[in-house]
């Protein structure tokens, strides 16, 4: 009951917080007014204001991400010779620093290292956490772009990408995460410049307590749905995560974006009932998951004769089995990659639904804007769906989806799931050494790894060795791909819906904004997902349930 009560709580908060949020991101949206202080910055870096056509836009989004990636790269591949490195920490390995740079750029922050023993205050500052507000922005400027082709019409204007990163960085990630962080502070999160501190146990076992900025890093991490840690551990880490209340201030930090730019969304479409829908389908699916965790977690266990009620291996007795639950299906339904307790330590049926959202592509709220263009994915599914099966064309908004924005849409669904497949096949072929189970939890770790990667997640299964030179190249692949093979597709359907008149609506339109779109919404997630991956669900965490149920 305490855990069903939690997750009202949860629900309670968050949704008000979201659509305060969504005032002020529906108004970048629709505004088309400059700012003096914009102006001067976009004129300091000889950057134009005017609008952009999907092309141009997918231009400057690759192109700023790419400049990214270079710096990033630089910065972790020398870092033994920049500064702020009080523990004299030598620059990462050529194969290491490709992977950090492409994982923290793609929003995925997929960590093959321990972040608390390589990587410098300068390279945790300057590199890693610039590039959780830059990833961040990225995936917001997008569905920005994409919510105009939606809304407006007879134009090929989606914005200036420049504008939308400037905004959406100065105007929503940086005060949010500002605030966050002092509150993070005042729950005994540190932020400091402060060398490492030795100490010698009660047992008379020296060893050292890391430091460093924390609590800045923390704040975005969660807010952009980044979440690499700056410790290994990541948020199970006192100093990242110290109390119940800063461990609930991360879980609402995790889902306030992606639920604000729902509601943003409803207000530009001028019909608030849109959002809800969306908000609705996404809670629909992520209350049965965080059940389903909850209670696969909170089972009689039977170990080594003993029954044992609830599964605490690899939690963190601070949060207990059912806020472990939430927090983990919170974060893998948010493309976030934090973790508050050990994922390989779950249950075979309690590890599958993580998996399995990750294996969705960011639409159970998602990550920052991703998940609001992913699951707008299945709503044009949906309405084709329904269109065939009334005989109509589909119509979304009043614009015909026709060919070419379903060619779009299955291109960006099925993108993720090919590199998921293809990349844990590779994996349990050649990259044997890196899973460290054998059987079907062994396959269960190579899935979770490239699910992951693919769809821009970042956690793992934590008996799975990343840093090798084939998982390095596989995984930094995976996440690049699976990054731009969703944005560029999300943004030529922009561009082709934008050009398009709105049709009155007519007695055959179907309405998408009841219990019955949620319902068709719902549906739709299950089967693509049900059909993509339960073969190979079935070859995992599936096969190890059955084994381990009959011991």
């Amino acid at each position: 009951m305490n855990g069903y009560l939690l997750l009202a709580t949860y629900l309670t908060v968050l949704f008000p917080l979201g659509w305060l949020l969504a005032k002020p991101i529906a108004y970048l949206i629709d505004t088309k007014k400059t700012t003096p202080t914009e102006c001067f910055i976009l004129k300091w870096l000889r950057i134009s204001d005017e609008g952009m056509n999907w092309k141009q836009y997918a231009l400057a989004i690759f192109t700023f991400n790419i400049l990214g990636f270079i710096v990033l790269f630089a910065i972790l591949s020398t870092q033994g010779y920049l500064p702020l490195n009080p523990q004299h920490l030598s620059g990462l390995s050529w194969d290491l620093a490709f992977n950090t740079a492409i994982s923290f750029v793609t929003n995925t922050n997929w960590q093959a290292y321990g972040g608390g023993t390589t990587m410098s205050y300068f390279s945790q500052m300057a590199g890693l956490t610039v590039q959780n507000f830059l990833s961040a922005s990225t995936g917001i400027a997008v569905a920005f772009a994409f919510i105009r082709g939606l809304t407006r019409s007879h134009g090929k204007d989606l914005g200036n990408a420049w504008m939308d990163l400037l905004r959406i960085t100065i105007y929503i990630l940086v005060p949010i995460s500002f605030v966050l962080a002092i509150l993070m502070v005042g729950q005994g999160v540190p932020d400091n410049f402060m060398s490492y501190v030795g100490y010698t146990s009660l047992q008379g076992h020296s060893g050292i307590i890391p430091m460093g900025p924390i609590a800045s890093q923390e704040a975005i991490k969660m807010l952009g749905t980044n979440g690499g840690g700056f410790f290994n551990a990541n948020s199970a880490h006192p100093f990242e995560n110290p109390t119940y209340l800063s461990n609930f201030m991360q879980m609402l930090a995790i889902f306030i974006i992606p639920t604000a730019l729902c509601f943003a969304f409803g207000r530009v479409a001028k019909d608030k009932r849109q959002g809800t829908v969306l908000i609705a389908a996404m809670t629909v699916i992520f209350i049965a998951a965080v059940v389903w965790v909850m209670k696969a977690e909170s089972q009689t266990l039977l170990i080594n004769g003993h029954a044992m009620v609830g599964n605490m291996e690899g939690k963190e007795t601070r949060f207990g089995i059912d806020v472990s639950s939430l927090f983990s299906v919170i974060t893998t339904a948010a493309s976030c990659g934090a973790v508050s307790s050990m994922l390989d330590s779950f249950t075979a049926l309690g590890g599958l639904i993580p998996m399995w959202l990750i294996q969705l592509g960011e639409v159970i709220f998602g990550g920052v804007g991703a998940g609001f263009y992913g699951i707008m994915m299945f709503v044009f599914l949906t309405v084709f769906i329904a269109g065939l099966m009334i005989g109509r064309t589909p119509e979304y908004l009043g614009k015909k989806v026709e060919s070419f924005e379903m060619k779009m849409t299955a291109l960006a669904i099925l993108c993720a799931p090919l590199l998921v497949l293809i990349g844990t096949a590779i994996t349990v072929t050649y990259g044997t050494g890196s899973i460290q189970e054998s059987g079907p939890h062994g396959f269960s770790e190579a899935l979770y790894a490239l699910s992951s990667a693919a769809n821009n997640n970042g956690s793992a299964f934590a008996g799975f060795s990343a840093n090798t030179v084939l998982m390095n190249l596989l995984t930094g692949f995976s996440m690049f791909v699976g990054r731009f093979g969703g944005i560029f597709p999300v943004l030529a359907i922009a561009g082709s819906l934008i050009v398009k008149p709105c049709q009155a609506e007519t007695s055959g339109t179907l309405s998408t904004n009841g219990i019955q779109f949620i319902g068709l919404l719902v549906g739709t997630v299950l089967l693509i997902g049900a059909l993509t991956f339960i073969p190979a669900l079935a070859l995992g965490p599936v096969a190890e349930h059955l084994i381990m149920a009959k011991f």
